[in-house]
């Protein structure tokens, strides 16, 4: 059966615009891509903030189609592709910044390497709340942090959509867990299996006497960035400490982790799709965590109410009022 020559995506034509349904050509892969035909698309912070007009750094003109994560199916391959078959069920990082159509779409033509395969035991939706917070963690907790059985690791926003994964992939590898929020986030956090800090009631001085007896933390990861960052340089074990944020974009002094002699690494999780180096990597982390997804050890907190593709504005709606429990997730098949 061949393919229509059109596809249904839902199109921002400009910043805080509406959502419009429109038909749009059938994408084709290139070489080294493959075309998914997607089930499920997520909602992420940065897309409401590119649909507000406030992610430059995202690179995305409009109109565009909005959305990061996708998981999806196989339709056909590209040249040169060998490591997916027409068939498998993949989920990935794919699109949405430096003008790539997103997965607000029924198809998308994606990199390979973006891609691996879905975890088996999770569906469409679950894998698609995974990619762009499963790779934030993992490449500033794995790859820069190099976390290991025994470290004490402190995350700041345990809850958060980031920190609630990084929480569980310390946990994965070994690591004792704490994790800063605010009451209303005990639970969420005691669930996951770290020690909960309210960071509203505890100074830093308080919760690094309490947990490392003065010592500092082996690893902070912070999701919040500002004070919290400026917190973290002060509560980071002494020379072989290392501070990682995802949110470090503010001016920030430097001399409380050079006293200390400790290190420090940004995560950038959009580099890779704004400027094609080290895609690889993206694909590789991806098949990682669908191991520990498999395993058990790894899930997303998903919200519980379902939008289809053309409830679009909805979820954008519900998650900019801070009303979301947990990632939101389109039904796009």
């Amino acid at each position: 059966m061949s393919k229509p020559a059109t596809m249904r995506a839902m199109l921002l034509q400009q910043a805080d615009g509406e959502f419009i349904s429109t038909d749009l050509p059938m994408p084709v892969p290139q070489a080294g891509q493959v075309l998914v035909r997607i089930h499920a698309s997520s909602i992420n912070p940065l897309d409401t903030k590119i649909r507000a007009g406030q992610a430059g750094h995202a690179r995305q003109p409009l109109p565009a189609v909005l959305g990061i994560d996708l998981a999806g199916v196989v339709e056909a391959l590209g040249e040169g592709v060998t490591c997916f078959a027409v068939g498998d069920a993949v989920y990935g990082m794919a699109g949405g910044v430096g003008g790539v159509q997103g997965t607000a779409a029924h198809y998308a033509a994606v990199d390979a390497d973006l891609l691996a395969h879905k975890p088996a035991n999770l569906s469409m939706r679950e894998a698609a709340a995974m990619p762009l917070v499963a790779i934030t963690a993992w490449e500033g907790l794995v790859d820069r942090a190099r976390v290991q059985a025994g470290h004490k690791v402190l995350v700041h926003g345990g809850a958060g959509g980031v920190g609630h994964v990084v929480v569980q992939i310390a946990r994965a590898f070994g690591a004792q867990v704490f994790a800063t929020g605010s009451a209303t986030d005990r639970e969420v956090i005691e669930a996951l299996g770290a020690t909960f800090i309210d960071y509203r009631t505890s100074t830093v001085a308080d919760y690094v006497n309490a947990h490392t007896d003065g010592e500092g933390f082996d690893i902070i990861y912070d999701t919040v960035g500002g004070a919290t960052l400026d917190a973290s340089f002060a509560a980071v074990r002494a020379y072989t400490g290392h501070v990682v944020s995802a949110l470090g974009w503010g001016e920030h002094k430097l001399a409380p982790l050079s006293f200390r002699g400790a290190t420090y690494s940004g995560v950038f999780t959009l580099m890779p799709l704004l400027t094609g180096r080290q895609r690889a990597l993206h694909g590789r982390i991806l098949a990682e965590a669908a191991k520990l997804a498999e395993a058990g050890k790894l899930r997303v907190r998903l919200d519980t109410r379902r939008f289809s593709l053309e409830d679009i504005g909805a979820a954008h709606a519900l998650f900019t009022a801070g009303q979301a429990q947990g990632k939101l997730v389109l039904d796009v098949g």
